[in-house]
């Protein structure tokens, strides 16, 4: 949920005027507009990029994911990874966009840690993988869009840990 309809649900239940804070953090949300869409864009426009070089990060340090016995093992499971890197990059543009963690949370995290633990695949390798997917992301940002949307990459993170 964006900011500004979490001020206005939140003003409303307490049938009462966003407060003057309420207002400014709205005013800093929509100032930082153009940043988000930014950012957003080009992390969607180098999604095969990006997917490509966390992949090869996170093979080069857990070589043990692709060899057999290993949850990525073979075309079809290592196919299923690099799907679900595209869809955590995905929910990391929804929480940027919106500027709240709930749709990272609503969308990604709620019911993942229990399916993947159903499937066998360890929640350590997955925070790693974030934090691969994270790393080659934040490579073709600026500093300023970096930190932007770190947190949002570091909330997935701490869901996966």
């Amino acid at each position: 949920m964006s900011v500004v309809s979490q001020v206005i649900l939140k003003a409303d239940d307490e049938l009462r005027y966003p407060t003057t804070g309420e207002l400014n953090a709205i005013k800093s949300f929509l100032g930082s507009g153009e940043q988000r869409l930014r950012i957003a864009l080009s992390l969607s426009e180098n999604e095969k990029k990006i997917v490509q070089d966390a992949s090869k990060q996170l093979w080069q340090k857990r070589p043990d994911f692709i060899s057999p016995g290993g949850n990525a093992y073979g075309d079809r499971q290592r196919a299923q990874c690099l799907r679900d890197y595209g869809w955590y990059l995905r929910l990391v543009t929804y929480g940027l966009l919106a500027g709240d963690k709930e749709p990272i949370e609503s969308i990604g995290v709620i019911g993942a840690r229990e399916m993947y633990n159903a499937l066998g695949v360890p929640m350590p390798g997955m925070a790693e993988a974030i934090r691969c997917l994270k790393k080659a992301s934040l490579a073709l940002l600026t500093d300023d869009d970096a930190a932007e949307v770190s947190p949002f990459f570091d909330y997935l993170i701490q869901a996966m840990s």
